[in-house]
């Protein structure tokens, strides 16, 4: 619900009917869209550009949540508590991922000054504690000022099989893949339904639409159509697709022409370094990438084209927003169509993807692209997602369009800016007066600084001067053109043997007026400057909360390790209903690492009965507990590659009984393996054998659904959606046994069998 500000702690309304809308892609990097130099064919961000402006030094944090919550609050992401994603909060104050009620969001004001408000998307600002039917819901995009909500909740999701919310209500699509259904298409259908509307009923009140894709993230999820159209384009491999695109940039006026391509990463190979069936598969990754992000900058064309038929283009602030952070190098050397898999620290079979060429970006696929594509699709930037700390990992195109406001279409403007920005620049151009008080309580200033100015002056003195970054403690700072950084670690080394202190981190030191790509570090030459931009970090990083910095990533994902509430902390067993379901992995129960048992209570009715009566989450990770014709099964998918289904020797015989699945599990060793043993009732009825077993998390898009497999099936041995369990089912109830291995030896052994 709402909160209920008065209308006069901000505006009435905006002086002029200036609509906004901002649209977000995620894990695009600077170089990868065809507006910014790039590859990627994006017809839309370009004619936005030709009759806008390109923002060629736009930065942003390098992480998700973190970007969101700032671009949303117009503060620093550690200040409103978003110093990493949601499923990485802490207990410290600028880790929370809660949003203090000191920062009021774009679409509070907004709304209060008058404004009709949606959202659609991805949203990923919501404590993860929070995301179930249980709520609360007041920072759920209804709770932060949308007045509308269709879209999903977490960092990523199935594109083919989405499990999206209305409102706060859980929905799924009707339609499936072979229907031509796909995410990205039905967003932006319900956000063209949604201004249409707004435009028949409340033509007087000015809209502000949110539009966050949950493309261009992994899994890469298109229709081989749209793939297919860059099939042999990227033969020439990631090294010359570097040059080709600081080429372009250099064209196009978004980088000087002395910019030089920055270092190429450690112990990443070059393209003529990896062998014929790696090369094809990286290809392949690339074609499908560039596919996805076509077609998504596709549906960004549907929406600017409503908005010209409604004739409210013109006095609509269209911000396109080409990446939350830089690109994600996450898929590792050789990429991989399991993300969770390489997620967990073991690596796809190059052999395997080679021989799916024809399904890359299907609904058999979690895809992500190797590091090498990563890296040039940073271009002409160094590093990439997580690495807050180089330019890779925080600096994405921009495109702003509004009408003839702008004197000179298809301009750049240069001047150094930052995502906390946006919101004090949306309030200048709809006229809406900053609120001092909002809903009864006193703001903290906006920490952003608008760039409206630049608008009418290519040429304005820049006014952010002084910016710091911070992400899994690479760090940095900006300082009126020159930039002191630290890599602390390598993204894509998911379980690294181990991590320098903080104090024994290597600094850099960048002139960027002059070194436009941080190519030159001059830390040995300046000194003394350095140490000056050393204390500058620290200063800024003090009053904005960073402090004390935290390089866990795995470990902060577990609630009770990390410190933050957790909604089942010392609950042992939980019941649950026919009915229930969508719950996230922070929702229910955690069943790994530890012996547990599920049983079921149900009636047979057929002597065939099939059908699912639990599940945890899908495909590319989760396990499930169903009949079919009559046997008793389980099926254990570890990282969507090692799939073991146990069934009963017989089937069970009609009328009422309690099913059980026991879940031994070995110990001595996170992910280690099981045996699993079916009941019903005292009698054993099967059995089997599980080597290896799940050791940090199931899925980051699918959920736990009872007597029915939502999403993505676990097994291909029912069909998606439609595999409900068809007898009578009373209750199913999870019950821990045993105490779960900690999560630091979780890690150690994760480190121990990365290579695997």
């Amino acid at each position: 619900m709402n909160p209920l500000p008065t209308r006069s702690d901000v505006s009435s309304r905006a002086t002029k009917a200036t609509n906004v809308v901002l649209v977000v892609v995620d894990d695009m990097g600077f170089g990868a869209s065809s507006a910014f130099g790039g590859p990627c064919r994006m017809p839309t961000a370009e004619r936005l550009a030709r009759e806008g402006l390109r923002y060629s030094r736009f930065h942003v944090t390098a992480l998700c949540s973190p970007t969101r919550q700032a671009l949303l609050t117009g503060r620093n992401h550690h200040s409103v508590g978003m110093g990493g994603t949601t499923e990485m909060a802490t207990a410290a104050p600028g880790y929370t991922s809660v949003r203090p009620a000191t920062a009021a969001t774009t679409a509070q004001i907004l709304n209060a000054a008058g404004y009709s408000t949606a959202a659609f998307g991805k949203w990923h600002q919501t404590p993860a504690g929070e995301v179930s039917e249980a709520g609360p819901f007041d920072r759920w995009p209804t709770g932060e000022g949308f007045e509308h909500f269709y879209g999903f909740m977490g960092a990523e999701m199935n594109h083919w099989y989405p499990q999206l919310y209305r409102q706060t209500t859980p929905v799924e699509p009707t339609r499936t893949p072979e229907d031509g259904y796909h995410l990205s298409e039905d967003l932006v259908d319900d956000a063209v339904d949604w201004v249409r509307t707004q435009q028949v009923l409340t033509p007087h009140r000015p809209f502000f639409a949110y539009l966050a894709f949950g493309a261009t993230h992994a899994p890469f999820h298109v229709a081989s159509s749209w793939r297919d159209r860059y099939r042999g384009q990227f033969d020439h491999g990631w090294d010359r697709q570097r040059e080709l695109t600081l080429q372009r940039q250099r064209e196009l006026g978004i980088v000087p022409p002395d910019a030089e391509l920055a270092p190429w990463a450690q112990d990443v190979p070059h393209w003529d370094e990896l062998d014929d069936t790696r090369r094809a598969v990286a290809a392949r990754f690339m074609e499908t990438y560039a596919g996805f992000a076509e077609h998504t900058d596709a549906q960004v064309g549907r929406l600017v084209d409503a908005l010209a038929e409604l004739e409210v283009l013109d006095d609509t602030v269209f911000l396109y927003l080409l990446g939350d952070n830089g690109a994600s190098g996450e898929g590792g050397v050789d990429g991989t169509l399991r993300e969770h898999l390489v997620g967990h620290g073991f690596v796809d079979d190059v052999t395997d993807m080679a021989a799916r060429l024809d399904h890359f970006g299907d609904a058999t696929t979690y895809g992500l692209y190797p590091v090498g594509w990563a890296l040039a699709m940073n271009t002409p930037y160094q590093w990439t997602k997580q690495v807050a700390s180089h330019y890779g990992g925080t600096r994405d195109g921009l495109v702003l369009r509004w009408g003839d406001h702008v004197p000179d279409p298809g301009g750049v403007r240069h001047q150094w800016h930052h995502v906390i920005d946006v919101l004090p620049t949306v309030l200048e151009l709809a006229g809406v007066p900053e609120p001092q008080r909002f809903a009864g309580v006193d703001q903290q200033p906006l920490e952003g600084t608008s760039f409206a100015y630049t608008l009418a002056d290519a040429e304005a003195a820049e006014r952010h001067t002084t910016q710091y970054f911070e992400m899994c403690a690479n760090r940095g700072v900006y300082h009126e053109g020159w930039t002191a950084v630290t890599r602390h670690g390598i993204p894509w080394v998911m379980v690294p043997e181990g991590l320098p202190a903080f104090e024994d981190d290597v600094w850099e030191l960048y002139d960027t007026t002059r070194d436009w790509t941080q190519s030159r570090d001059l830390a040995a030459q300046e000194p003394e400057r350095l140490r000056e931009l050393q204390a500058l970090f620290v200063q800024e990083a003090s009053r904005y909360q960073v402090f004390p910095l935290d390089d866990r990533v795995t470990e902060r994902e577990n609630p009770e390790v990390a410190g933050r509430p957790s909604l089942f902390a010392g609950r042992r067993s939980v019941t649950y209903r026919p009915g229930m379901g969508r719950f996230t992995e922070e929702a229910t129960l955690n069943t790994k690492n530890v012996s547990h048992a599920v049983t079921a209570s149900l009636t047979i009715t057929d002597e065939r009965a099939t059908g699912v009566l639990v599940a945890q989450g899908g495909r590319f990770g989760g396990w499930s507990m169903y009949l079919r014709d009559g046997h008793l099964c389980y099926a254990y998918n570890c990282y969507g590659r090692d799939l073991v289904t146990v069934r009963s020797e017989a089937p069970v015989p009609m009328g009422p009984h309690e099913l059980r699945v026991e879940f031994e599990f070995d110990g001595g060793a996170a992910g280690a393996g099981a045996d699993v043993t079916l009941h019903d009732g005292a009698a054993q009825v099967g059995a089997g054998r599980l080597e290896r077993t799940t050791a940090y998390y199931f899925s980051f898009d699918e959920t736990l659904n009872v007597g029915v497999d939502r999403g993505t099936p676990v097994t291909e041995e029912y069909a998606p959606l439609a595999n409900g369990f068809e007898g009578d089912l009373a209750w199913v109830r999870i019950e821990l046994r045993g105490e779960p291995t900690p999560l630091d030896r979780a890690e150690r052994d994760l480190k121990a069998r990365a290579h695997q």
